[in-house]
């Protein structure tokens, strides 16, 4: 499956690695695109072993809003 989320608060390359990390320790998700200057964040995921809300779940943990 593939999902864009629509994150708030990125504004640096930091922010970019912390929420791309945060999302491939989940397991099931096969790859991220974090695109800073449009603030979307592209998943490839198994729906099987990763929800939606447990990925919107670890990006807030980081001090990020993810929106959609």
């Amino acid at each position: 499956m593939d999902l864009t989320l629509e994150v708030n608060g990125m504004s640096c390359e930091h922010c970019e690695k912390t929420v791309k990390d945060s999302l491939e320790k989940l397991e099931g998700v096969h790859g991220v695109e974090v695109h800073l200057s449009s603030g979307k964040v592209d998943v490839m995921y198994d729906e099987a072993y990763v929800s939606k809300g447990m990925m919107k779940e670890a990006i807030e943990a980081q001090g990020y809003e993810a929106v959609g």
